[in-house]
């Protein structure tokens, strides 16, 4: 995901999460051209750092769904974001907003100012994005704001908001030079259990958390762009017509479950 104030792209820097004896864990590969991943290339996530010229192409581009970014903390709001639905939603996309979480207000603040902007139909498929704020570690959303702010979600739209985070993250695990962490692991069974798993993870065998180690993921994203120059990094194709950059997802399903996952707001 992106930060607005670090071009932070998902968790593009959590392969320097410590693993097992705090050691960091293995750098992640590029995948091959050609390599067999599980599931449905057909989601992209995206903000007002992209560059978007065309839905359009973007939708014969083989893609079926965007998420865009719509809040962070409480007191921003992505101006890209109602644009660029009625845009995305006219050539035929699936839309999604997420918010980016962090420390400074409430979770029901940051919950009631993602849904004023995110407009959520029964078609829009949410998300909280809870990850280490790498421009300013303190400014971290804690685990019980997520939960608040899940909580808050689901009693305004009836539906649980799906979590983004890396598995090392939602373990609790320790992250980087400055040692920060949940603080504590999102327990099997807990609200955020409860939440479909959008994983990031840029490594060829993705790691589950803990907490959906028997559920799986819904969302994987497999690659983070956080920048046009990144964007040609590397040995895999990435390039999507319509946009300068974008991270890609697979969908565990078909285009079918995808869909009906979708068009059901995220939930079944």
């Amino acid at each position: 995901m992106i930060s607005r104030r670090s071009m932070l792209a998902g968790g593009l820097a959590l392969p320097a999460l410590a693993g097992c004896g705090g050691q960091p864990t293995t750098q992640p590969t590029a995948y091959s051209p050609g390599q067999t991943r599980p599931g449905l290339d057909a989601v992209i996530d995206i903000s007002h750092n992209v560059t978007v010229t065309s839905f359009a192409a973007v939708r014969r581009s083989n893609i079926l769904a965007v998420i865009h970014k719509v809040t962070e903390g409480g007191d921003w709001f992505d101006p890209s974001y109602t644009s660029r639905r009625r845009q995305a939603e006219a050539a035929g996309l699936l839309w999604g907003g997420y918010h980016f979480g962090t420390r400074q207000y409430s979770g029901e603040q940051q919950a009631a100012s993602f849904l004023s902007a995110c407009q959520p139909g029964p078609q829009t498929v949410m998300a909280l994005d809870l990850e280490p704020n790498d421009a300013n570690p303190r400014n971290t959303m804690r685990l019980d704001q997520a939960e608040a702010f899940v909580l808050a979600v689901q009693k305004a739209t009836g539906r649980l908001p799906m979590l983004y985070s890396h598995p090392a993250w939602a373990d609790g695990e320790i992250y980087g030079r400055r040692r920060i962490s949940l603080g504590a692991s999102i327990r099997p069974g807990s609200l955020l259990a409860r939440c479909d798993l959008w994983l990031a993870d840029y490594r060829e065998t993705p790691r589950l958390p803990n907490a959906w180690a028997t559920r799986g993921w819904k969302l994987w994203q497999y690659v983070a762009d956080e920048t046009s120059q990144n964007f040609a990094f590397g040995s895999e194709p990435r390039h999507v017509e319509g946009v300068g950059h974008c991270d890609r997802n697979m969908y565990n399903g078909d285009v079918a479950s995808l869909n009906r996952w979708w068009k059901n707001g995220g939930r079944g």
